[in-house]
């Protein structure tokens, strides 16, 4: 394993998040023109490069090129780019705005929980349901930027429902991290 001296911070991990980050305004731009081809388009982009979640946390990890810079950039591009594609789904009539709403609100609270967190020295670390809550994220959105109805199956239907999975793992992942934050912060006791 290499020091943190040792390892560059522009390495193949971190330049998998960046990508993710440049796609933000990328997915903006082709989710402007919501036609079938583009969504087609729309839907592939944003899965491919979800993808590169899982590689750049499997590459900095076997070749032990873990980084603070990493660390910041993997869940802010995720972020980043699901916000994107949920917000961008709104004026298309795809999600509703307050469910989108709550589940922004809840991506601001666990940040700003984790600061206070860090503030303290209370160490708040992503928990497995924040990580189901991302993946059951990105599989609802794939359908619901896919949208129409293709070979007799409607897409739009299917996000729809996987909605329902992602919002609920996501309020009540957040929840769950409160939860943490309180018992390690001392104010619920063990």
């Amino acid at each position: 394993m290499q020091t943190e001296s040792q390892v560059s911070y522009l390495n193949l991990p971190n330049s998998l998040s960046i990508i993710r980050i440049g796609t933000a305004p990328v997915l903006v731009f082709l989710l402007l023109s919501p036609g079938r081809t583009m969504s087609v388009v729309s839907a592939a982009v944003f899965g491919i490069v979800c993808a590169t979640d899982w590689l750049d946390g499997y590459l900095a990890r076997k070749k032990g090129i873990i980084t603070p810079l990493g660390k910041f950039l993997d869940p802010l591009a995720d972020k980043l780019l699901i916000t994107t594609a949920f917000i961008m789904l709104i004026p298309l009539g795809r999600v509703p705005a307050w469910v989108v709403a709550l589940m922004i609100s809840r991506e601001m609270a666990v940040t700003g929980l984790r600061a206070i967190a860090s503030n303290m020295g209370v160490v708040i670390a992503a928990s497995r349901l924040g990580k189901l809550k991302t993946i059951a994220q990105i599989v609802c959105l794939v359908p619901l930027i896919l949208h129409y109805t293709f070979y007799g199956v409607d897409f739009h239907y299917i996000g729809s429902l996987l909605l329902v999975v992602a919002f609920v793992l996501t309020i009540w992942s957040g929840l769950d991290y409160f939860v943490d934050f309180f018992k390690k912060s001392g104010f619920l006791g063990d």
